[in-house]
C-alpha cells in the first residue's frame, strides 16, 4: 500500500478567516491579489513584544523579571528593522519612535501582572501547525504557547497586544483559538483543556475559556462554511465590500467600490497556490 498526502484544496489560517468575515473584498486583496500594505505601528509593536515575550522564556526561571523583559526590548526592535528598514518609516521622528517604545515598555510590564513566568516552562512556543480537515481545507497557525501539564493536559495560550474585547465581541476573539485547537485536535486525538487569551493593552485582562468536542465540531464546521463562501466568490469572480469602523484602518480605500475606488481585474491566482508559505509577519494576527 503506497501512503499519499490529501490533496490540499486550499488553506486558511485564522487571520484570513477572519479577512474573509469582516470583508470578503479585503479577503481578496490580501490573498489573491496579494496586495502590499504600509506596517502600522501597532501590529509592528506585536510583533516585537511577541518576540520578546517568545525569548523571555530561554532564560532560567528565577531570571525571567521585569527587568530581563525591558532589556530584550531594543534588541528585539533592531533585529526587525535590520530585517525589514522599512519599519523605520512608520515614524515622523526619533520622539515618535521613543513614545511607541514606550507603550510597548509598559505592554510588557503589565504581562508581569497577569502571569508569574517564573512558575511556567511552556512546551512549545511560537509553533506553527497545520491539519489537513477531511475535506482537503488545511487549517494552519501560530500558536503564541503551548502549556502542558504533568498529566497531560494541554493549554493554548496567545498574546494580544489590544485591549481586551467586551461581551458582545468574546465570540469573534474566542474563535482564532477554537481555530488552534481544531487544529491541535486534529493534529494530537486530544481536545485542549484550556484556551487562553492574554490581553497586554488597556488594563490588562486574562479571558479564559475552556471547550470541548461539541464546541470543535462547530467550528469546524464554521471554517468549511467560510470555505465554500471563498469557493463562490472564486467561482463568481464577487468579492463583496462590508464596510465597518474598520475601513478607517484599510489601506485599500481607493480601490474599495464603498470609498468610489475599482478594484483591480482578479488575477489568475488560488488561495492554495501559496499553502505551504509558513512564515509569520508584522501583518499577521496578533
Amino acid at each position: 500500500m503506497t501512503l499519499t498526502e490529501p490533496v490540499i484544496i486550499g488553506a486558511l489560517s485564522p487571520s484570513r478567516a477572519g479577512d474573509f468575515m469582516t470583508c470578503p473584498l479585503l479577503y481578496r486583496f490580501r490573498v489573491i491579489d496579494q496586495l502590499p500594505e504600509k506596517p502600522s505601528q501597532a501590529a509592528v509593536r506585536g510583533t516585537v513584544v511577541h518576540a520578546v515575550l517568545e525569548r523571555l522564556y530561554d532564560l532560567p526561571a528565577p531570571g525571567r523579571s521585569v527587568e530581563a523583559a525591558l532589556e530584550l526590548l531594543e534588541p528585539q526592535w533592531e533585529r526587525l528593522l535590520a530585517d525589514d528598514p522599512q519599519y523605520a518609516r512608520m515614524f515622523a521622528d526619533e520622539a515618535e519612535q521613543a513614545q511607541w517604545l514606550g507603550q510597548a515598555r509598559e505592554m510588557l510590564r503589565r504581562y508581569f501582572t497577569l502571569e508569574d513566568p517564573t512558575r511556567l516552562e511552556p512546551a512549545e512556543r511560537e509553533l506553527y501547525v497545520e491539519a489537513v480537515l477531511d475535506g482537503g481545507l488545511m487549517l494552519r497557525g501560530y500558536v503564541d504557547r503551548l502549556d502542558v501539564a504533568p498529566t497531560g493536559e494541554v493549554r493554548v495560550v496567545d498574546y494580544k497586544t489590544g485591549s481586551a474585547p467586551g461581551p458582545d465581541f468574546e465570540a469573534k476573539a474566542l474563535f482564532q483559538m477554537k481555530f488552534y485547537a481544531l487544529v491541535l485536535w486534529r493534529l494530537r486525538g486530544s481536545v485542549p483543556r484550556l484556551l487562553q487569551l492574554v490581553y497586554l493593552g488597556g488594563q490588562g485582562e486574562v479571558l479564559r475559556y475552556a471547550p470541548d468536542e461539541a464546541d470543535l465540531l462547530a467550528t469546524e464546521r464554521k471554517v468549511m462554511a467560510l470555505w465554500a463562501a471563498i469557493e463562490r466568490s472564486l467561482v463568481t469572480g464577487e468579492w463583496r465590500a462590508r464596510r465597518s469602523r474598520l475601513c478607517d484602518w484599510c489601506d485599500h480605500q481607493a480601490l474599495c467600490p464603498e470609498f468610489g475606488g475599482t478594484p483591480p481585474p482578479v488575477p489568475d491566482r488560488q488561495p492554495g497556490d501559496t499553502v505551504r508559505s509558513s512564515r509569520r509577519s508584522a501583518t499577521d494576527e496578533l
